[in-house]
């Protein structure tokens, strides 16, 4: 029974691949600390043998008996990662550290999660994998931004000089179950706005674009992902190539909610990326895989979720 590493294995995307791999019959360890993590996302595994959760911080070092290794710890939401950034920068950096450690040491395989953040900014669209990036190594967002790029380059530098098993996906926006609502992301926020007859917060003119991936398409080219040769590392990008403004989402929200909600427009947050959208080629050449669920029916999806909370 192939035996597995989950880190930040509570939280909204750790959380759905624990239940995957346990659904494919892998011995699943998830390790997480609670910051984002909660337990209501792991609380259906708790009584499977196969399901093993350790309450740690990746930032400290560990040592179990491991396979393969996600690496998913991190908080990943703007207000989060903002309220201790120093914490933030120390979870990707010594985080990766102690995993590809562990990895060295049980010569097991570890797939960093990367993110589209690495790109900042864009000065190319949509983003490749071959794209260095358009970021502010000094602004509010830069302890995950930079945090996440020195995570990919200890990752490599590890393959090269130690010849460990690396994998490194880059994550562009992603919605559906087990998101936390009080997390600060668009999808949540406009979905419970809507849900309360809040007015629903957009940020600037509403023109900057994102595109949203539903969480089980992401899994599974996670899994392919880990899945492929050892000779291939990546990066690759993992995400939905449909763009939306974020007035086109507030609209399809409240649409679908059926809620009386209205608009009220605040300043652009400070780096705030004006467009994002990822060139999937690769995924698509690589791991056979694009995303099979569109914005419609994810939203559909995770407003019964949310709605399932009251």
């Amino acid at each position: 029974m192939k035996k597995v590493l989950v880190t930040g294995g509570a939280g909204f995307l750790g959380s759905n691949l624990c239940a995957r791999l346990l659904k494919e019959g892998y011995d699943v360890t998830a390790l997480d600390n609670m910051y984002t993590g909660r337990i209501e996302n792991i609380r259906p595994f708790l009584g499977n043998e196969r399901f093993h959760f350790i309450m740690r911080d990746v930032t400290e070092p560990v040592d179990v008996s491991v396979d393969e290794i996600y690496n998913a710890a991190c908080p990943a939401s703007p207000p989060y990662y903002q309220l201790s950034p120093v914490f933030t920068t120390k979870t990707c950096v010594l985080g990766i550290i102690n995993m590809l450690e562990l990895a060295k040491r049980h010569n097991a395989k570890l797939l960093q999660f990367s993110t589209s953040e690495v790109y900042g900014d864009p000065l190319e669209h949509p983003q490749r994998e071959s794209y260095r990036g358009h970021v502010n190594p000094n602004g509010i967002r830069s302890c995950y931004d930079e945090g996440k790029r020195c995570a990919e380059s200890l990752c490599f530098d590890y393959w090269r000089e130690f010849g460990t098993r690396v994998k490194v996906i880059r994550i562009f926006n992603t919605y559906g179950p087990n998101m936390d609502p009080k997390d600060g992301r668009v999808v949540s926020n406009f979905i419970m706005q809507a849900m309360r007859g809040q007015d629903i917060t957009v940020y600037g003119k509403g023109t900057q674009t994102r595109s949203f991936c539903y969480v089980d398409d992401l899994i599974e080219g996670i899994v392919r992902m880990m899945g492929t040769e050892d000779d291939f590392l990546g990066p690759v990008n993992l995400g939905n190539p449909g763009e939306f403004t974020m007035l086109e989402l507030a609209e399809k929200v409240i649409r679908k909610t059926k809620s009386a909600s209205r608009l009220t427009f605040l300043p652009l947050p400070g780096d705030d990326p004006v467009q994002r959208r990822p060139d999937i080629t690769l995924a698509g050449e690589k791991l056979e895989w694009e995303p099979q669920i569109a914005l419609d029916e994810g939203l559909d999806r995770t407003i019964h979720y949310f709605a399932g909370l009251a």
